[in-house]
């Protein structure tokens, strides 16, 4: 499918040099293309054409590669010049300006991933455009670990669940769900439409858990 072109220019992030990072990480940690490909579920062909520039992947491939490699899915969206994601928060906090963040094209979606330069992050908050408007422009269901938040800033949105299930989402709108369950998001709008969605890293038991059982007190 032809990648539909940016009608306001932002900057990007390049397939070439999410590629070249993601080789660059892989031998880092010590990966062969196979080791990662079995470890992560993403093919091998695909993770080949990755690391050439020759594909871009969502966020639930992204998310199974990094979580493969032991590292915060950030660094792969880094730019060289910046400094690596800090370990946690550690009791700060921090603003951005989402115009200053990159976007990240594939087929169906632009996204900013924001806060890169936090590592550790529970939450993963993504400005999206949604240019996809059937499911049969996927080739299969986006799914991921945790629990996801989308919020409509403009244009209209259906979420569309390998169950049948379906959410229509106008301006102002928002939705909360299970993210291990299949979806994707249409523009049922005109022109894409541009959402706010927030992907958590845990289940709600699993955080459950950690706030009644805080890790250091299960030593």
């Amino acid at each position: 499918m032809a990648m539909r072109k940016n009608p306001q220019a932002a900057k990007a992030v390049t397939k070439e040099a999410v590629g070249a990072r993601l080789r660059a990480l892989r031998k880092r940690n010590g990966f062969t293309l196979k080791q990662l490909s079995k470890a992560s579920g993403v093919p091998l062909s695909t993770l080949s054409k990755m690391e050439l520039g020759q594909a871009s992947l969502g966020y639930d491939k992204l998310l199974a590669i990094a979580a493969a490699l032991g590292i915060d899915m950030s660094l792969l969206m880094q730019a060289r010049d910046q400094a690596l994601p800090t370990g946690s928060l550690s009791g700060r906090a921090v603003k951005v300006d989402s115009v200053d963040h990159e976007e990240y094209a594939s087929e169906n979606y632009r996204h900013k991933f924001l806060f890169n330069e936090v590592g550790g992050k529970v939450m993963t908050p993504i400005l999206a455009t949604v240019l996809s408007r059937t499911s049969t422009e996927f080739s299969e269901f986006i799914k991921h670990p945790g629990q996801e938040f989308v919020f409509v800033l403009a244009g209209s949105v259906r979420i569309v669940f390998e169950s049948g299930d379906t959410i229509d989402l106008k301006k102002n709108e928002a939705a909360y769900f299970d993210s291990s369950i299949g979806h994707v998001y249409l523009s049922s709008s005109n022109a894409p439409a541009r959402v706010l969605a927030v992907c958590s890293a845990h289940h709600g038991e699993d955080l459950m858990i950690e706030n009644a059982y805080p890790a250091s007190s299960l030593k």
